[in-house]
């Protein structure tokens, strides 16, 4: 999600195409914002010296981080400028896929690109593609990426999507996704009375999981798959849930985890968006002030301060860091 005061920022400011960090002689890259530590537990994740760095700039508004272990890569959306970015420590930054969400002509669009990506059992690249408003596969593959793609999921009883945001898949290959309206554009018609979040089974089937959050965005599952957190980008309601699941993946209940409401300011910039959740359980949640670190119980244990709004993050495979899309940044930080 982009919120719109941040946008108006990028309109004022350059339009530069995005550049990689150059290292200095220490052969570390700048480094950005800070660590704030509520709770000791935060010591065991993230080390007392860790610096944030910042590996490139100049997007519109980074998003979707996904690590592709093959490749030992990063990519990641631009979403306003309908463009997939692949990052690796070897060769910088080069431009991965484009278009990644809008096929159309029309050139006004506010956020045509994809958002969320995700990589299905077979490994395909699965996006939530805001222009398209819908679930979409790329049929090409990883290392010879093309613009080319299947929808997976279009409607919900009849009505067009808003904009799928983001989205998980569970070992059974069960596709979670919330559907916000942020990548409509004034014109579009809105066909759903809600903003819903969503599960699609590998038969086929649409279940609707969730209707009553105002602005579901981010998703992802505990480590066993038996609870489903979503953040909530609503500025009167800015809150990570958790929503207990059954075995075939309904929801059973649902609880507040934890409420970021009161925490947001002129120096905590952002909104709950994008998550993940760390292999022992503990979820590192785009908020206010940048990645909010929230054990599996609710406990805020400490934040890390990117300094920007931040949008999402991506552990790679062995979780040795912690990638960040922050604004027009894409950030990293280590890891214990």
């Amino acid at each position: 999600m982009k919120q719109s005061i941040y946008l108006a920022v990028f309109l004022l400011t350059a339009c530069s195409a995005p550049k990689i960090q150059e290292e200095v002689e220490t052969s570390k890259f700048e480094t950005i914002g800070s660590v704030e530590r509520l709770d000791s537990a935060i010591n065991s994740l993230i080390a007392a010296d860790a610096k944030i760095e910042v590996l490139a700039s100049g997007f519109e508004w980074a998003e979707g981080p996904l690590w592709l272990e093959e490749q030992q890569a990063l990519i990641f959306t631009d979403v306003p400028t309908n463009k997939i970015w692949k990052w690796t420590e070897k060769d910088s930054l080069s431009l991965y896929l484009t278009p990644s969400g809008y096929l159309g002509d029309r050139t006004d669009k506010r956020e045509p690109g994809a958002n969320g990506l995700a990589l299905d059992a077979e490994g395909n690249l699965i996006l939530c593609q805001h222009g398209e408003r819908q679930i979409g596969k790329m049929l090409a593959s990883l290392d010879a990426p093309k613009p080319e793609y299947a929808a997976l999921v279009t409607e919900y009883e009849g009505k067009r999507f808003n904009s799928p945001n983001d989205l998980v898949f569970n070992s059974k290959g069960q596709l979670f996704f919330t559907d916000p309206p942020y990548g409509m554009d004034p014109w579009d018609e809105k066909q759903l009375d809600i903003q819903g979040v969503y599960r699609f089974d590998k038969d086929g089937k649409l279940n609707l999981l969730v209707d009553s959050l105002s602005r579901p965005n981010g998703i992802a599952l505990s480590p066993d798959e038996k609870v489903l957190y979503v953040a909530q980008s609503d500025p009167e309601k800015a809150r990570y849930y958790a929503f207990d699941l059954d075995e075939n993946g309904n929801v059973i209940s649902g609880k507040v985890l934890f409420d970021a409401t009161s925490i947001q300011g002129p120096n905590r910039k952002g909104l709950p968006d994008g998550l993940k959740v760390h292999s022992n359980g503990t979820l590192f949640a785009t908020g206010p002030g940048g990645v909010l670190v929230i054990s599996s119980d609710g406990k805020h244990l400490g934040s890390i301060l990117t300094e920007n709004g931040t949008a999402n993050c991506a552990f790679d495979s062995d979780e040795k860091y912690l990638y960040m899309t922050a604004d027009g940044y894409l950030m990293r930080i280590g890891l214990k």
